[in-house]
């Protein structure tokens, strides 16, 4: 009797775990959401140091979200993604809804990577050149004729009055932007930090002139569709802390910032000086300036737009809240 007794405690104990395990289930499936995070470029390059850091220190984890990242055709190329609801979320440049929203794409900045802008103007010293009034008659390379770091060079051109058929532009793709300077056949580039290290670890003497000094573009941006927006900002502020949390992480430490951004990132092994130079690249022109880390500046935005317009660029301007939103930066 007593051995039945004991049998029964024990089976009812056991049916009581499980049914608590079977409660509990839901709640942990419904704490790891799967969400692609389409980039504009390769995920190993330096430039998205703030995402892979993320979720190397587990800070999408935290969330309770499972990050794939997956690459697209340019930052152009995300935001249409995006828009059509083939991925929740993806990366650009600040400025990118002000060029597909002209042409319909329904998707916003909901934060930007920094107060400053991503594209800087590099030349080689030998050259002379101080300011983008000495690129007249220059050979410059660019990565495309469509991408936002060549809108932010035609835009320091414009503030020495000077266009495009002033200098010799070479669009010459991610590598062979840096790579034709390097080679010396370029006298300069338009260039972000990454290729601003890779010039410097090839020993070139340069001379870096910011673009915020001339005219002021944007650093990069993560971009939401109006409908997830709508209908799952949960989600979204998720993502939008978690990256911010990764970008935070290199301003205030780029060193060891550097060392888990390398253990995570296999292309770069036993490259954590070099890492954390590009880092304190980010951290000296284009991540700072924010009040609030995140922030998308509303009259740097009007001023991108309008001259936008005036350069063809995009046929009409868009109204301005419907380019960007800071409700998930605190």
């Amino acid at each position: 009797m007593f051995r039945r007794r004991h049998l029964l405690k024990t089976v009812a104990a056991a049916t009581a775990m499980a049914t608590l395990a079977w409660a509990a289930a839901p709640e942990r499936a419904a704490a790891a959401d799967d969400v692609t995070y389409l980039l504009p470029a390769p995920a190993f390059l330096p430039a998205f140091g703030p995402w892979m850091l993320a979720k190397a220190r587990g800070y999408y984890a935290d969330e309770g979200l499972n990050v794939t990242f997956q690459s697209a055709k340019g930052g152009v190329d995300v935001a249409k993604q995006v828009g059509a609801g083939n991925a929740v979320v993806g990366g650009a440049i600040g400025d990118t809804p002000i060029i597909v929203r002209a042409n319909g794409i329904p998707v916003k900045a909901v934060a930007v990577l920094g107060g400053k802008s991503l594209m800087q103007l590099v030349a080689h010293q030998s050259t002379g050149i101080k300011g983008p009034g000495d690129l007249k008659g220059k050979t410059v390379t660019t990565m495309s004729y469509q991408d936002t770091t060549y809108y932010a060079l035609l835009g320091m051109l414009a503030s020495a009055g000077l266009s495009k058929n002033d200098v010799n532009a070479q669009a010459a793709g991610p590598a062979g932007t840096w790579k034709l300077f390097i080679a010396g056949e370029a006298d300069a580039m338009a260039a972000v930090p990454d290729w601003i290290g890779i010039a410097m670890g090839a020993g070139k003497k340069l001379t870096i002139i910011p673009a915020d000094d001339h005219f002021r573009s944007m650093a990069q941006a993560i971009l939401a569709s109006d409908d997830t927006i709508k209908n799952n900002p949960e989600l979204v502020g998720k993502l939008v802390r978690a990256t911010l949390r990764g970008m935070k992480d290199i301003m205030a430490d780029p060193a060891a910032a550097a060392k888990d951004y390398v253990a995570a990132v296999p292309q770069h092994k036993g490259k954590e000086k070099a890492m954390e130079g590009v880092f304190r690249l980010y951290n000296k022109y284009v991540y700072p300036g924010q009040k609030t880390v995140g922030e998308m500046d509303e009259g740097r935005l009007n001023e991108l737009q309008a001259f936008y317009v005036k350069q063809g660029i995009v046929r009409r301007a868009t109204p301005l809240d419907d380019l960007y939103t800071n409700q998930f930066v605190n």
